[in-house]
């Protein structure tokens, strides 16, 4: 069964609970009564915990992104585009999640309810968790600027997920800042550090950051591809640097 049919279908909201789940039991009656004409089998099996935990990530893409397109004061056409982009919406699926998005944009929950509860659920998967905030920092930086509210409200985020201001930096590296790109950033290394513990850094991220990771989470596709566009960004990083040194 579509995601959407799991989310959508009446019963994410109470199996879920908190406020992700308080988010999708708000949707309008006809559309969970949409989904019970349609579909077979609307339900989410509690004891399905990657099909719950898949329902809560993508649940939480929405409210954040929602939040996060408001962190500057202003939600610009260009950040629902990119909202749009990072996470990839059937056509006919788009007034529904539109409506998810306006309902975290405009409720009084604050993001870090919805921030608290991801990281409850997927606190043994920090490379999930890393995920969602590329994907968070996508959406930030549809205008081409970081917003100091913005990178304010990604670096709450960040700790409440469990990542140290380091980790951030590097997070953040991949996206935007006066060093953006810079191949010693995005590996998470000093510069003066050995060839041997580079190589050693190196090897750590890839394990860590292996998409694998991500689809024994059974996450959507599209987070699938932010992983590999991470593990793209990391190798292409360590080859900048293992050529500069001749290693």
């Amino acid at each position: 069964m579509a995601i959407w049919g799991k989310i959508f279908g009446g019963a994410a909201g109470l199996i879920l609970g908190g406020p992700l789940g308080a988010l999708v039991g708000g949707l309008a009656g006809h559309v969970v009564d949409k989904y019970r004409q349609d579909n077979e089998d609307t339900t989410v099996n509690p004891e399905d915990t990657t099909g719950l935990k898949q329902v809560a990530f993508t649940i939480a893409v929405i409210a954040l992104g929602a939040k996060l397109a408001k962190a500057d004061g202003v939600v610009t056409r260009d950040e629902i585009t990119a909202f749009k982009r990072v996470f990839r919406i059937p056509p006919n699926e788009e007034k529904n999640v539109g409506r998810v998005f306006n309902m975290a944009r405009q409720n009084t929950a604050g993001y870090e309810e919805y921030a608290r509860q991801v990281e409850r659920m997927f606190r043994g998967s920090p490379e999930v968790m890393e995920d969602l905030l590329h994907g968070l920092f996508t959406i930030a930086m549809a205008d081409g600027v970081l917003h100091p509210d913005e990178d304010i409200y990604l670096q709450n985020i960040a700790s409440i997920f469990g990542f140290n201001e380091s980790d951030f930096d590097r997070i953040r590296s991949y996206h935007s800042g006066e060093d953006a790109r810079d191949p010693y950033r995005i590996l998470g290394v000093e510069r003066g550090i050995s060839d041997q513990d580079l190589k050693k850094a190196y090897r750590t991220l890839i394990r860590e950051n292996h998409p694998d990771k991500v689809i024994a989470e059974g996450l959507p596709q599209e987070f699938v591809d932010v992983a590999n566009e991470k593990l793209a960004k990391i190798n292409a990083a360590y080859d900048q640097i293992a050529r500069q040194r001749e290693i």
